[in-house]
């Protein structure tokens, strides 16, 4: 009997995941709306809770926050990329007579993600092993990578 249980559980969390209602437009409308980062990010995934059946069940909003993240993380790669562009445009400019841009880009992103993991580990870890402690580490996971698209786009409007 724990057996059949356990594989019944096993199936339900991908038929969750496959019925998964997502898309970007609530963040979207709420940035069109005048709204900031920290207003703004989350709608969507909060809108992908709101209209998925059992969409408040862990698994749920786990899969919700990892969809906008996805979203944010694909927005951070494209964004880096153009900022290191911008970067590399840059350091052929100034040539030895400024510090290199794309060094310094590098070497800050690479210190950010670890940033980013420890500080959202953290976050898990005060769910002291409860189940919400998954949603809340992808959650942090997302606002945090929608902070760091946020400077990047910053730093390359700049440029």
């Amino acid at each position: 009997m724990k057996h059949t249980i356990a594989f019944l559980i096993c199936l339900a969390a991908p038929a969750a995941a496959q019925e998964l209602s997502f898309d970007m437009s609530a963040t979207k409308s709420c940035f069109d709306g005048g709204g900031g980062y920290d207003q703004c990010v989350g709608e969507s995934a909060q809108a992908c809770m709101a209209n998925t059946p059992g969409g408040y069940a862990t698994v749920v909003v786990g899969a919700c926050f990892d969809a906008e993240w996805q979203v944010w993380d694909a927005d951070l790669n494209r964004t880096y990329q153009a900022l290191m562009a911008q970067a590399r445009e840059m350091d052929a400019e100034n040539g030895d007579y400024a510090p290199s841009q794309v060094e310094a880009l590098r070497e800050m992103q690479r210190k950010w993600i670890p940033f980013r993991d420890a500080k959202c580990s953290y976050v898990a870890s005060t769910w002291g092993g409860g189940t919400g402690a998954g949603p809340a580490s992808i959650e942090c996971m997302m606002m945090e990578t929608a902070r760091q698209v946020q400077f990047l786009e910053t730093m390359l409007s700049r440029g």
